[in-house]
């Protein structure tokens, strides 16, 4: 009798699933594609910076409960996850960023790239790459069906529910993909350059036809002749806006942007209200632009 109890609960009574992502944008993909059916915890909480941050011991104990990690190929990851295993040994991971290729530092098309080439000095080193995959519309619909997958692999039972959700999802997608592309249509091609201090919008530039230069050298502010090289280089393009992470130092930003006569414009490439955190972005590129 106990066994046809337990067997015959409901879906919607059963307890959430706990699952764990490394950033706050990854939270909301999860919970738009497990709905009430998860609750998930955020490893790199908000205003943290996730090239630094160092889980707290409550976060490790949390974790030691979770039945899902959702990893997204961030730099943190390969700092942490062996020791999140080591916390929680059954804990399954699910690679959200499996089957997409990621810019190449060294690339010339990509932003490291072009920031190199304004200040003629030597390409970022080999074998890096990009990790902010989650910043483009595209990529994140890659990403949705290795959740939904992961979700209905550790919890069958509500299948249907994961992959409804995860078709309107797909479909919110689709359309903010189409919102994006309308808002930067009218750019002429020398409009469509932003400077901003660490290069985490590749992704987004490569979405949507941008051109991402980097204030960043190789993880660092730049020396005074390559912040310079910055300044002339901005004048020459009408750079007029000069765009920060809100986790990050502002102190060179501000240097240029003084130097322009511009402004400091904030791009949080972590916030996460991710959908409109990518309109607002969007438009502040766009305004700025002309």
């Amino acid at each position: 009798m106990a066994a046809g109890l337990f067997s015959g609960v409901p879906a919607q009574a059963q307890a959430p699933l706990p699952v764990t992502v490394t950033l706050l944008p990854e939270r909301y993909f999860v919970e738009r594609i497990g709905g009430a059916h998860v609750r998930v915890a955020v490893m790199v909480p908000p205003g943290a910076d996730a090239h630094t941050y160092e889980p707290r011991p409550r976060q490790m104990a949390d974790l030691s409960r979770s039945r899902l990690y959702f990893a997204v190929g961030d730099p943190f990851e390969t700092v942490w996850l062996a020791k999140f295993k080591a916390a929680n040994r059954n804990l399954p991971v699910v690679n959200t960023d499996a089957g997409i290729e990621k810019l190449p530092m060294t690339d010339d098309d990509d932003e490291h790239g072009q920031a190199d080439r304004v200040l003629g000095r030597a390409e970022t080193p080999a074998g890096l790459r990009d990790p902010h995959i989650w910043l483009s519309p595209p990529l994140v619909k890659i990403q949705a069906a290795h959740i939904r997958d992961g979700l209905v692999g550790a919890d069958p039972g509500r299948r249907a529910d994961y992959e409804a959700n995860h078709a309107r999802f797909v479909k919110e997608l689709d359309a903010l993909d189409a919102e994006l592309r309308g808002i930067f249509k009218d750019l002429k091609p020398g409009q469509r350059e932003f400077m901003i201090f660490h290069p985490a919008w590749g992704y987004f530039a490569q979405a949507y036809g941008l051109v991402q230069t980097p204030i960043e050298v190789h993880g660092k502010d730049p020396r005074p002749a390559q912040l310079a090289q910055l300044i002339d280089h901005a004048r020459k393009r009408g750079i007029r806006a000069i765009f920060v992470a809100p986790q990050r130092s502002t102190r060179a930003a501000e240097t240029i942007a003084k130097a322009i006569g511009g402004a400091v414009v904030i791009a949080d490439d972590l916030a996460p209200d991710w959908a409109e955190n990518l309109r607002r972005v969007a438009v502040k590129m766009r305004d700025a632009a002309r």
